[in-house]
């Protein structure tokens, strides 16, 4: 049976698991509707929709696995359930994350302004290096994909095997121990994509404050330093919410198998924060986005 504990848990994730999924399904109805109007996407929109179309489904499939894990626990014991919930969380959630470095490095490659031949060389085939990008995070996403479930079934056997079915519900599994590999690999891809995002953030900083100082006798506002302070806003928010997604994986490792942990609640309601809260920036500080919005509301 649930307990109070469980129920406000529960209240609170849906309500924020609810709104993200709002929030990102506005994103994608937006992108789509465009796309009928005018048969093309640019770079930036395909980014856009393959990210809101991945968090639509991350947040989709983590409520409906707190659900379960909150009111039918007992489910969550039956194979493949288990394999499959681990499987495809881990592919959406690594797909956010990678897709989400594409995106600021997007816009720094787009916006930044560098003379060095490679860079010029990567602004000017950047439309052409999107789509690839796209695959490599879905690729990578695949191979965290794979490792998660293989790791899952692996452990639901064992357990079968050292467990009789009519303890099997009282079965309680160490998590760190079979998982800690497969969230150290995980762990060393989201720490790769956060190195990217700081590495193209200290790139636009860099572009803005030499294009400030060419810009400080220009009393005209210019277009270029917009472009700047919105890419800006859009990875430092990246920035500080992946900093607390990467702080969630780290305690997930330690408080994994903690239940009723002041911790665990901490992590579960944080883990909707960054598809929710940073899709909301990219809706503010895209113009379509942002003016699509406020004529909704």
């Amino acid at each position: 049976n649930a307990t109070s504990y469980d129920v406000v848990v529960m209240v609170i994730i849906t309500l924020q698991a609810f709104a993200g999924i709002w929030i990102n399904m506005f994103i994608v109805s937006v992108l789509c509707i465009a796309w009928v109007e005018k048969k093309s996407f640019n770079s930036n929109e395909k980014i856009l929709l393959f990210l809101g179309c991945s968090r639509l489904w991350y947040l989709c499939i983590a409520w409906v696995y707190s659900f379960l894990s909150i009111i039918y626990p007992w489910r969550l014991y039956v194979q493949p359930i288990p394999q499959l919930f681990a499987a495809f969380q881990s592919f959406l959630n690594s797909s956010d994350l990678w897709v989400s470095a594409c995106l600021c490095g997007f816009y720094c490659i787009k916006i930044a302004n560098f003379r060095h031949i490679f860079f010029i060389y990567l602004k000017v085939k950047i439309d052409r290096i999107v789509p690839w990008m796209l695959l490599g995070s879905v690729l990578l996403s695949l191979v965290i994909c794979i490792l998660f479930y293989t790791t899952t079934d692996k452990v639901h056997c064992n357990n079968l095997n050292s467990t009789t079915l009519g303890n099997f519900w009282k079965l309680s599994v160490r998590m760190e121990e079979h998982f800690f590999s497969t969230f150290f690999i995980s762990g060393f891809g989201f720490a790769t994509a956060f190195m990217s995002v700081i590495f193209s953030a200290l790139l636009l900083l860099f572009s803005l404050w030499r294009h400030k100082r060419k810009m400080q006798k220009n009393s005209v506002k210019n277009l270029s330093m917009d472009a700047h302070i919105r890419a800006m806003k859009s990875i430092v928010s990246f920035f500080l919410i992946y900093s607390i997604n990467f702080a969630c994986l780290v305690l997930t490792l330690i408080y994994g198998m903690k239940k009723e942990n002041p911790v665990m609640f901490l992590i579960l309601v944080l883990q909707y924060v960054f598809p929710t809260v940073h899709s909301l920036i990219l809706i503010f500080i895209n113009p379509k986005l942002g003016k699509t919005l406020l004529k909704t509301l």
